[in-house]
């Protein structure tokens, strides 16, 4: 099967079908269902989740469903996963916290389990709130936990990946970076980590602006990466990767490919081949930065800490404001001077032609958002953000040295 029948079969009225046999194993019944989430990778994967309304011997409740073709199977079938297959195609269903890719999911939203890990990290506990703060299918899962004196966030990745995290927040709080501190790991890919005070930057923003950190402390706390950050695997960069969400692009929105793949040229060809070669978050943006006042708290999400380039994650910065102001009619003033500020400011640390080309970049990685969380007319929003990465690429041939 093909990745746009993939995308359609997991999409479309078709996906019925499959949720009414997983949840037949266990004598439901599928009342009604919605499109959650799509996480479409052209090549490997298509990997959906569903709001869906189940009927059972107690009545009727909402749970989370998920759906996955391209699942590498890594042994037997994982209990609660239900593996389908009309002969091509292979689709894994499962419900939440049953994730195949996620085990310590399940640990992380279960009272008790959650109870019994933060006594073994000699804290009593006592009753528990559980809320999922995040859930992307296959991928990483947050949850917040509070309890009487303590405040917690588990982490749910990959097994695989959990023992890096821990180590690079080890590192990063070490090195006197505001990062939350890990209390540790588990192999099942669950990571504990304390709680932060402040706001983050995008609840300031949309409470009114002010005050928001400048782009000199912005600078500062970005000094304050370690050196050792660039020891560890290179990642490839929102920019680096432009001709992958061109390709999604593609898929998703065929009248738009054409264009897409010649945003991402225009990206590459003016970004060039500048090295790797300096600590970064790699991942920088506005709900990743926790505020007390103008004073930065927190950095959040450091899962792609490592070497890169300064004008990444500046340019990362300035495309999710600018974002936000297209998307948030309400405090769109407010984003765009926050914007234009931090722009003016960087230009005297980086190279601004390079800086508007990667800005560009991630705003083009950003256009796949609408379709991922299925925004009402999201069609509409994805020729939005091209047409804000077009103008992007658009300021930076603007103040390219030579050109009037």
């Amino acid at each position: 099967m093909t990745d746009d029948a993939d995308l359609a079969l997991l999409t479309g009225d078709d996906a019925e079908g499959l949720l009414s046999a997983a949840l037949a194993t266990t004598d439901e019944e599928l009342v009604d269902w919605r499109v959650r989430q799509v996480d479409h990778r052209p090549g490997s994967s298509t990997t959906v989740s569903y709001d869906a309304t189940v009927r059972g011997s107690g009545g009727e409740s909402t749970q989370v469903l998920g759906a996955s073709t391209g699942l590498r199977r890594t042994g037997s079938v994982p209990e609660g996963v239900l593996e389908l297959s009309d002969g091509q195609t292979q689709v894994a269903v499962w419900r939440l916290p049953l994730d195949p890719a996620l085990p310590g999911l399940a640990t992380a939203m279960d009272d008790t389990a959650v109870r019994a890990l933060l006594t073994s990290y000699g804290v009593a506990p006592g009753p528990v709130a559980l809320r999922v703060r995040s859930y992307r299918p296959r991928r990483r899962a947050v949850v917040e936990v509070r309890a009487p004196g303590c405040r917690v966030f588990l982490k749910v990745l990959r097994p695989s990946a959990v023992e890096v995290l821990h180590d690079r927040h080890r590192l990063l709080h070490d090195a006197g970076v505001p990062v939350p501190r890990s209390l540790g790991w588990r192999q099942d890919g669950l990571l504990v980590l304390e709680g932060l005070e402040g706001d983050t930057l995008r609840d300031r923003l949309r409470a009114g602006g002010d005050p928001a950190p400048t782009g000199g402390a912005l600078l500062e706390l970005l000094d304050r990466l370690p050196a050792e950050l660039c020891d560890l695997p290179l990642r490839r960069s929102w920019t680096d990767s432009v001709a992958h969400y061109a390709g999604v692009l593609a898929s998703t929105l065929p009248e738009q490919a054409d264009r897409a793949r010649e945003l991402a040229r225009r990206t590459t060809a003016t970004v060039g081949d500048a090295p790797a070669d300096q600590p970064s978050h790699g991942d920088l943006y506005e709900t990743q930065l926790l505020l007390d006042g103008s004073r930065i708290t927190g950095l959040l999400d450091v899962d792609t800490a490592g070497p890169g380039r300064r004008a990444d994650d500046l340019a990362c910065l300035l495309a999710h404001v600018s974002v936000l102001a297209q998307r948030e009619p309400g405090h769109r003033e407010s984003s765009h001077a926050l914007g234009a500020r931090w722009l003016s400011f960087f230009d005297r640390s980086v190279d601004p032609v390079e800086l508007r080309a990667r800005t560009a970049g991630v705003v083009l990685s950003l256009a796949t958002g609408p379709h991922r969380v299925q925004e009402p007319a999201w069609q509409e929003a994805t020729r939005a953000r091209l047409d804000l990465a077009e103008q992007w690429l658009d300021s930076a041939d603007r103040v390219r040295p030579g050109v009037a």
